[in-house]
């Protein structure tokens, strides 16, 4: 590093833009979490909208996003040249779509998984999916800030996006996995 970019900075930018990102993550998966473990959990139902209960409205919305995710998973690869020459033109604007919609489909879920039900911790598969599930929304929020800032390392996107996938697939595995085989409920 020379004298010349310390002075305007251009060294430090992505060191304070990846601390900036770090930081909100950690900012918005904390408060999930503490309002989460702070709120009633007294299982109160807003809306089922349309399905017979709250737990299948969870199982099949996050359902629906995990799917999403597989078409986030595969336009990002597109994108960034790993499907080999298929590189269409619609990929960008299917993948800022399908992200939209897996993160709107979210929603309902998330607002009663903090508001209604609370952070659990009665078995290690509700902790996990309560650990899981404030991490998901602190880890889209750095991604989002990612995009808008310029300087941020190459991998930064991309490592946001995997965790983000990942992250849903672990939401996905335990609750609505649980819920189609092991709850004993119905399936609507």
């Amino acid at each position: 590093m020379t004298a010349a970019d310390d002075a305007s900075g251009t060294q430090s930018r992505p060191q304070w833009g990846l601390a900036a990102v770090g930081g909100l993550g950690i900012a918005v998966a904390a408060a999930l979490a503490g309002y989460a473990h702070a709120s009633p959990g007294d299982g109160a139902t807003i809306t089922t909208l349309g399905f017979s209960a709250l737990l299948p409205m969870k199982a099949w919305l996050t359902s629906a996003a995990t799917a999403l995710v597989i078409v986030q998973v595969l336009t990002a690869l597109s994108m960034w040249g790993r499907l080999g020459r298929l590189q269409p033109a619609w990929a960008a604007p299917l993948h800022r779509w399908s992200g939209t919609l897996a993160f709107v489909i979210t929603m309902p879920v998330v607002f009663h998984c903090v508001w209604s039900l609370g952070f659990a911790t009665d078995s290690a598969r509700t902790l996990i999916h309560s650990i899981a599930g404030c991490l998901f929304y602190g880890v889209f929020a750095a991604k989002m800030l990612s995009l808008r800032l310029r300087g941020l390392p190459g991998w930064t996107l991309p490592v946001l996006g995997g965790l983000l996938a990942a992250l849903l697939v672990v939401l996905w595995f335990t609750a609505s996995l649980w819920y189609f085989t092991q709850s004993g409920r119905p399936l609507t």
